[in-house]
């Protein structure tokens, strides 16, 4: 035993010098299942996997699973860093980015959280994981233990970048720079030339005398300007500066700001918007886009739905039944989904949840109150309605993109009327008032389908929503445009122009003029998938009354109050509330 303590010293000691004091290796111990005892320090875990940090777990033996999975790792905190950890104000744990969201456990304790976990499931894959560990935390001279627990909504999940580090905190770690719009959601609006204001704070004890640089992009990436300003901080200072941008057109724009001075250097970035609902981006329908869409409705209607419902008896509570429901669709393609009904007799108002690109939809994630009935729908190739079209991902973007007659999102969307079909036909739905609601993959088929059933949806919510001004989309967003160019790349016979002109069918703000329900829709400006860009193309050719929320922090994952602000806006709407 004093020879593995010894030999742990030496290593911990050439480890710090070789990688700049991280004390963290790469190989974490794993575990899928979900229990709060894994959190707890004095947990064994001996029995448990090693897995890589900075690797999806799909990638390392755990191809297709989604939902909970736990990281630990047991590391020594030497006392000989005592004296610098304790001057620096603590350790910085750097977890990088995780898909999707996660609770981070320091012996046992919660000290940080990112996105949210079921049943009020968040995502926030994109954002970076870093948190401060207090010098009254550690346990020196022995092992701390650091668990993880993450929820993976589907696709990749778990730590998939490589910067997961635990150092000792610097000078820079306890600088600040933010954007200080007046508007919480940095949404400029009015008239220009505009200013970008920064607080800057210094929270150490030291004097930092700098220079301030910022560099600001159009959402296509195209350089709009960049200025530096001198700054000198006292420690324990705070200080706003504006930096003059000109005038600038209606869209996004990201910011690169970055601190350089002698004792540390700071670099952050952020984005925000400049009169968002001025973005011009004209519809371009093609002649027959009516025509193409009574066509659909009508090929539909000609299918027998074939309604069957099927009591989850280890679902039900005392208040609310649950069902799988199975019906067909387009093609006579079979479909599933899942309802939910209170037990007490009456009318109820519809909520139906459509989802993401390549997500399963569960029970869990539909609306669970005792004042309305929710319907979760597997759209064809995902989830549980996969029996009769199963293109796969990726690919399922471009199955049959040369015909726009059986385009795969042509289906799609029907199955959505489909679904809203069967919630009319249930004696307790007040038909009157449905809902709609969905996020990226869910927000497109929310426009599509209170634009393509606009008699009967009554109130819509897309959020991030994806599917929009695809010629746009592909000059600010990586993916899916790299799908779509290998595609051309492959199949040269078909052509950008014919790509484009089968798009335009399913193209959201081709549809969102068709919308006659109230609109909330929810953004986050930093989403790199579904860009604030394409949203706002789709929400500013509606004709409806109409509000946005938009979250500065957020990417293609929105914060969990959004999820109360949704039902809220439905409640409203149906006078629940």
């Amino acid at each position: 035993m004093r020879k593995t303590y010894i030999f742990l010293l030496i290593f911990t000691a050439v480890f710090l010098q070789c990688n700049s004091q991280n004390l963290l290796t790469p190989e974490w111990k794993f575990q899928t299942g979900d229990s709060l005892q894994w959190a707890d320090a004095a947990y064994n875990d001996s029995h448990w996997k090693e897995i890589t940090a900075g690797i999806p777990w799909e990638r390392q033996g755990y191809g297709g699973y989604d939902g909970f999975a736990w990281y630990r790792k047991s590391v020594f905190i030497p006392s000989s860093l005592k004296k610098q950890v304790i001057g620096g104000g603590g350790l910085v744990l750097t977890l990088g980015r995780i898909d999707d969201a996660d609770y981070t456990y320091w012996n046992g304790e919660l000290v940080a959280t990112s996105g949210d976990l079921p049943p009020a499931y968040v995502s926030a894959y994109d954002k970076e994981r870093k948190c401060i560990i207090p010098p009254e935390k550690i346990r020196w001279n022995a092992f701390n233990v650091i668990a993880v627990r993450v929820y993976d909504g589907g696709g990749e999940g778990g730590m998939y970048t490589k910067n997961v580090e635990l150092k000792p905190a610097g000078v820079e770690d306890f600088l600040v720079i933010s954007p200080a719009f007046s508007r919480q959601d940095r949404i400029v609006t009015g008239k220009g030339p505009f200013t970008i204001p920064l607080a800057v704070s210094n929270t150490s004890g030291r004097k930092i005398d700098g220079i301030v640089n910022i560099k600001v992009k159009t959402d296509f990436g195209e350089p709009v300007f960049s200025a530096s300003e001198k700054v000198s901080l006292p420690g324990k200072q705070k200080r706003t500066i504006s930096i003059a941008a000109g005038d600038l057109a209606p869209g996004f724009y990201s910011a690169e700001v970055s601190l350089v001075s002698s004792v540390a250097n700071k670099q952050e970035g952020f984005n925000f918007g400049i009169n968002p609902e001025n973005i011009v981006s004209p519809v371009d329908r093609r002649p027959d886009f009516d025509e193409y869409w009574r066509r659909a409705r009508k090929e539909l209607a000609a299918v027998e739905p074939q309604f069957r419902m099927i009591r989850l008896d280890s679902l039900c509570t005392p208040k609310r039944e649950w069902f799988l429901v199975e019906m067909r669709s387009l093609g006579n393609v079979l479909i599933r989904g899942w309802y939910g009904r209170p037990v007490r007799p009456g009318k109820y108002p519809a909520i139906l949840h459509v989802q993401g690109y390549s997500s399963y939809m569960i029970p869990q994630w539909a609306y669970q109150g005792d004042d309305m009935v929710s319907f979760a729908l597997n759209i064809r190739g995902h989830g549980n309605s996969k029996d009769n079209v199963n293109p796969g991902f990726p690919g399922y973007l471009l199955f049959q993109l040369h015909d726009k007659e059986n385009y795969i999102y042509r289906g799609a969307y029907m199955d959505c009327i489909r679904a809203v079909d069967f919630l009319c036909s249930r004696p307790e739905v007040d038909t009157a008032r449905i809902a709609v609601e969905g996020g990226s993959q869910g927000g497109a088929l929310t426009f599509a389908t209170a634009a393509l059933d606009n008699q009967r949806i009554k109130v819509a919510v897309p959020q991030v929503p994806f599917l929009s001004d695809f010629r746009d989309y592909f000059r600010c967003a990586t993916w899916p445009a790299n799908e779509f160019e290998a595609y051309v790349r492959q199949h040269p016979e078909m052509g950008w122009d014919k790509v484009f002109e089968t798009l335009s069918y399913i193209d959201i703000k081709n549809l969102a003029p068709w919308v006659r329900c109230p609109v909330l829709m929810a953004v986050g400006l930093m989403d790199n998938i579904c860009p604030p860009h394409i949203n706002f193309a789709a929400y500013n050719q509606l004709n409806v009354p109409k509000e946005y929320i938009a979250y500065p922090e957020s990417g293609h994952g929105l914060p969990s109050e959004f999820q109360e602000r949704k039902i809220s806006f439905i409640r409203k709407v149906f006078g629940l509330e």
